[in-house]
């Protein structure tokens, strides 16, 4: 009996996630079959090369789609680097129990729950209103130069966002690569910068990829913290200096959907414009995953 009771509660669990895991599979497929038909037909080398003409009511999403390209390109030059270093002394160098690595991981930690529209409260009144002016009071700019709302000042606050991804993904790795390889290199001789440069990071370089691509991922698609650092509304023109405004394919899909005067004659291209983004960050997904495998493969093939 007990035997009996056990295999229907496991069967009942078993149903139960599979039965969770099949809504969740053909919700995603419903939005993206809805996305596909309302936009496919509208996708077009054109509308991938043009300036958007008469008020976005026509023409294409080329701007867009390059300042959400230069945007995200920003932003990952900028969080990397802070976010690895930062990973790597918490766990490398840093004592747990010292006060400094207690403070910046319950600063992570809160961070990563902070709405996205505070973050761009927070590049208004630091990168623009307070980085900014000191730069144009420093530089001798008699006009506002910097202390404006730019693609550098929207790239910094996504990097501040996506800061404790980069951080907690990297440490994660860190934590993953066999302590015996770190003790097996120091007693060869090898440093402790050696051993991280030659021992840790390569065999971390897969998680670290990955913390990568969630970056990108989110800060891609994110429009909050850009609405107030450098988004904007219309502007058929190219950023072409760090303190230019750019157009965003999120802030454009979100323009199209809530402020078109006429919602069916934008409907193709709102649609259009959500299944581009899409592609694109499937596509940096697939890409992400195809140099991780890579990486993975070079690496038990050295050893």
């Amino acid at each position: 009996m007990k035997h009996a009771t056990r295999k229907v509660v496991g069967l009942s669990l078993v149903s139960l996630t599979a039965l969770a895991a099949f809504i969740m599979v053909a919700m995603l497929a419903f939005i993206l079959l809805d996305v596909v038909q309302g936009g496919w037909s509208h996708v077009s080398w054109q509308f991938l090369s043009q300036a958007p003409t008469d008020g976005m009511m026509g023409g294409g999403i080329f701007p867009a789609l390059f300042g959400t390209a230069a945007l995200t390109l920003l932003m990952t030059l900028a969080v990397m680097p802070v976010g690895v270093l930062t990973a790597v002394y918490l766990h490398e160098y840093a004592r747990p129990s010292s006060f400094l690595a207690r403070a910046v991981r319950v600063a992570v930690a809160n961070l990563a729950g902070v709405p996205s529209i505070v973050f761009g409260l927070f590049g208004l009144g630091f990168f623009i209103l307070f980085v900014g002016k000191g730069l144009d009071h420093a530089l001798g700019y008699e006009e506002l130069h910097w202390a404006q709302p730019g693609i550098l000042w929207a790239s910094l606050t996504l990097a501040v966002l996506t800061l404790p991804v980069v951080i907690v993904s990297t440490e994660e790795a860190l934590r993953a690569v066999p302590q015996e390889q770190r003790t097996a290199s120091l007693a060869l001789g090898a440093t402790q910068s050696q051993t991280l440069a030659r021992v840790v990071l390569p065999g971390a370089l897969p998680g670290i990829l990955t913390g990568a691509v969630l970056a990108v991922s989110r800060g891609a698609g994110e429009v909050a913290p850009i609405l107030f650092t450098g988004a904007a509304y219309f502007l058929p023109d190219l950023p072409t200096s760090l303190n230019s405004q750019f157009m965003h394919l999120g802030y454009h899909t979100y323009v199209l959907a809530t402020q078109s005067p006429d919602v069916e004659a934008t409907r193709p291209l709102l649609y259009a414009t959500v299944l581009v983004l899409l592609l694109l960050t499937f596509a940096l997904n697939l890409v992400a995953v195809l140099i991780r495998t890579r990486t993975r493969r070079k690496a038990a093939a050295g050893h």
